[in-house]
């Protein structure tokens, strides 16, 4: 596969270069001023529903569900046309055109800075009804102190190996309709043959999780994600008790598991880092939200340490079907997240996840494209991406 590095700095103004893989010894290096890309990329962060300095979840939901461009066709259509236009390099394009023209799709590896963390690269709109999705296999390009950490091994995947799939646990002391309560809602047939034992379960704490994972080849999460002061803070909300032993202070009855747990272990005593399967899926809010720190850490990095090799994770808040029906006018009442689940996990049970996840991307993009239908907006889709960060080896190989 053709494949070209773009990596995003912020210093001052925003600084793009980009390298392809099988001409590593000619970068290239584009400028845009930070108050052309600014503006661009405050819209977009006012119109995801990922909130703002000063808001509430619930306050950026209603910001953006109740009358944001992500639920009305051409204003979306404009703001990632806007998008692509402020952001992506004029002479990459150019590139990029050249192996199109050749019948070869590129596959673009992404390292946002802090400042782009939230742009949906698949969703960039780069010409009328064309997504970069279409035109594209797109993935996010680990920091190489990430990938290449002293001492990572990455996981050898076996397709008939244990699948670990924990969907929505129970939170103690948090309610079903809570900040920390059900985010699924009815379960479908399609949703309980992916979970570890039923979904819903209250005894999947991570002492339980630390085991499961141990020994097994992917791992899917839906569930509840929140951030903290830094990236090694991120938080999974499982069913552990308060009395559960973590580096994370408990919130009332319970205590979240952080990503630092999954880096070091989360008993006292010498550091004991947790064992994770070649490919791991997170349908959270903000399960991606490492990219947002200067130095990237977070639950991507934690699972990329412990050995993964593909981990698909969200940019941006992901609203549960009861959000949309309430919040969004006109909503339909077919699901959006089940199926996104199982979309997801059906990526991951690909020989190539990247690939496979943006096929699902491309068919939603097209719809919503074509005939505006709101289970298709990028709101959902355009969340989510995979971090691809195979181990040391020969040529480059396809994700």
């Amino acid at each position: 596969m053709v494949t070209v590095q773009l990596k995003l700095v912020d210093a001052g103004d925003l600084y793009l270069s980009w390298r392809w893989e099988h001409e590593p010894d000619r970068p290239r290096v584009q400028l845009v001023p930070r108050e052309k890309a600014q503006v661009v990329l405050d819209e977009w962060a006012a119109a995801v529903p990922s909130p703002l300095p000063g808001e509430n979840v619930d306050r950026a939901l209603r910001r953006s569900l109740t009358h944001g461009p992500l639920v009305d066709h051409a204003r979306e259509l404009d703001l990632s046309t806007r998008l692509y236009r402020g952001l992506f390099p004029t002479p990459l394009a150019v590139e990029l055109n050249s192996w199109l023209e050749q019948g070869v799709r590129p596959h673009l590896r992404v390292q946002p800075s802090p400042s782009t963390a939230l742009v949906p690269w698949e969703a960039l709109r780069v010409d009328e009804g064309e997504r970069a999705v279409h035109v594209l296999d797109i993935s996010v390009l680990p920091p190489a102190t990430v990938g290449n950490a002293t001492g990572r091994r990455v996981t050898p995947f076996d397709p008939q190996g244990t699948v670990v799939g924990v969907l929505d646990p129970k939170v103690p002391g948090f309610a079903d309709a809570s900040g920390l309560g059900s985010v699924l809602g009815r379960v479908t047939p399609e949703l309980a043959a992916l979970a570890l034992g039923g979904v819903r379960r209250d005894d999947v704490d991570r002492d339980y999780l630390e085991g499961a994972l141990a020994t097994a080849a992917r791992f899917v999460y839906v569930g509840h994600v929140t951030t903290g002061g830094h990236g090694l803070d991120a938080r999974m909300h499982l069913s552990c008790t308060a009395n559960t032993e973590g580096r994370a202070a408990p919130l009332g009855a319970h205590r979240p598991l952080t990503a630092a747990d999954i880096v070091l272990g989360h008993r006292s005593g010498p550091v004991r880092p947790w064992r994770i399967p070649n490919r791991v899926a997170l349908v959270a809010c903000e399960s991606g939200g490492d990219l947002r720190f200067a130095e990237p850490s977070g639950l991507v990095t934690a699972m990329v340490h412990g050995g993964a090799e593909h981990v698909t994770a969200t940019r941006w808040t992901l609203p549960t079907d009861e959000g949309l029906s309430r919040l969004v006018p006109g909503f339909p009442s077919a699901p959006v997240l089940a199926p996104t689940v199982v979309a997801i996990d059906t990526a991951h049970r690909a020989e190539h996840p990247v690939t496979a996840l943006n096929d699902w991307q491309r068919a939603a993009a097209t719809r919503w494209e074509e005939t505006g239908d709101l289970t298709c907006s990028p709101l959902v889709w355009a969340a989510f991406t995979t971090t691809w960060a195979p181990g040391p080896r020969g040529p480059e190989v396809r994700g």
